[in-house]
């Protein structure tokens, strides 16, 4: 292989070492051998560095974690790769799994390379592309597809895929108030109106049923991808970290959760504009037929998705506050904590969910 390299990434270049990889891509039989290794960076974080490589005409993404990454990332790097590569074959939409290295010489952590998706995210865009920018029916689509990412993960068949060890499903319900207060009691800077009485609702209700699946764990738009053009299609649900065998309901709970029922003018619902999509109940009803579950509990799982964001939230904004990270978001999750926490206690106060 060539050791000369092409890339406009000089501030991510300790990230790659493109003769390695080359070497190491040789090693598996990856196409493109001899040909000059070219990279990109396209995002990054806190969690993880995601760039697309190119060798002729072979094209992929590589995910790994940051220099400063923390505790147990390769091994989520590992979970993650286990999972896209049990979709294959299944209908979820995913990235294709080409290979992964555990072998730290290689770039100094573990890391996978995935198929490049040469499709759009709602977090990439200023507000819709066209057509969905003007097309309310073509819009209506986005939202139909992105709730059956939800259905169909929930058809998975975990064990036959070797997911079985991925995550605990027996006594999911009952650890996770348990689980997410002692999370909480870590990263406590404050106290939240409506924890208490959240809490508490929680620990006396349970949902109806209890179906475990695959699930992503931070299911939205933020972290799917969309084909070009309409009609609209999921191209891909991606970033996987926090994905497990638990309630795939939770994620539609995530999904949900402020989601309007009138969406006539939901401009200012979320962080995607929502107007002329179809409302909650429309969505629900969605997919309980596309998955064969029901959906007359959602209400446990909107409080226990409001309430559990908000603790996840919270541990990124004590980090800013306590001068652990410098991000302005993670300040801006301050507020956002307290609204949460405080609509959860309301719908639990409210509703007449009794399971």
């Amino acid at each position: 292989m060539s050791d000369n390299a092409v890339h406009d990434s000089a501030p991510t270049d300790a990230l790659i070492d493109p003769v390695r990889l080359g070497r190491w891509m040789d090693s598996q039989g990856i196409a493109g051998e001899g040909v000059p290794l070219e990279y990109r960076f396209i995002s990054g974080g806190s969690q993880n560095e995601i760039f697309e490589i190119t060798r002729g005409d072979f094209r992929c993404a590589l995910r790994r974690p940051p220099l400063k990454a923390p505790a147990g990332r390769n091994e989520g790097i590992v979970r993650e790769w286990r999972i896209i590569e049990a979709l294959d074959g299944t209908d979820v939409p995913h990235t294709e799994a080409f290979a992964v290295c555990t072998d730290e010489s290689v770039l100094g952590c573990t890391f996978y390379l995935m198929g490049f998706v040469d499709g759009w995210s709602p977090m990439n865009t200023d507000g819709w592309p066209a057509p969905f920018d003007t097309d309310l029916e073509a819009r209506r689509g986005l939202a139909f597809e992105l709730v059956n990412g939800v259905a169909e993960m929930s058809k998975v068949d975990w064990q036959a895929r070797g997911l079985g060890d991925l995550g605990r499903p027996d006594g999911f319900h009952e650890r996770q108030v348990e689980r997410w207060m002692r999370f909480y009691d870590r990263v406590r800077t404050r106290e939240l109106e409506g924890l208490e009485e959240a809490t508490a609702w929680l620990n006396e209700h349970k949902p109806l049923d209890f179906v475990p699946g695959l699930m992503h764990g931070d299911y939205q738009f933020a972290n799917v991808m969309f084909d070009h053009g309409a009609p609209a299609r999921l191209s891909a649900i991606i970033d996987w970290e926090m994905g497990t065998i638990g309630d795939p309901k939770l994620d539609l709970a995530w999904v949900v959760g402020s989601w309007p029922e009138d969406t006539s003018d939901a401009s200012d619902a979320t962080y995607v504009d929502l107007t002329g999509m179809p409302g909650r109940t429309e969505l629900l009803q969605f997919f309980s037929e596309r998955s064969g579950r029901q959906v007359d509990d959602m209400d446990y799982y909107i409080v226990l998705g409001r309430w559990k964001l908000a603790i996840v939230l919270e541990q990124g904004y004590m980090r800013a506050v306590s001068g652990a990270g410098d991000n302005d978001k993670l300040l801006g999750f301050g507020p956002v904590v307290v609204d949460l926490m405080r609509n959860a206690a309301e719908l639990a106060a409210t509703t007449t969910y009794k399971g």
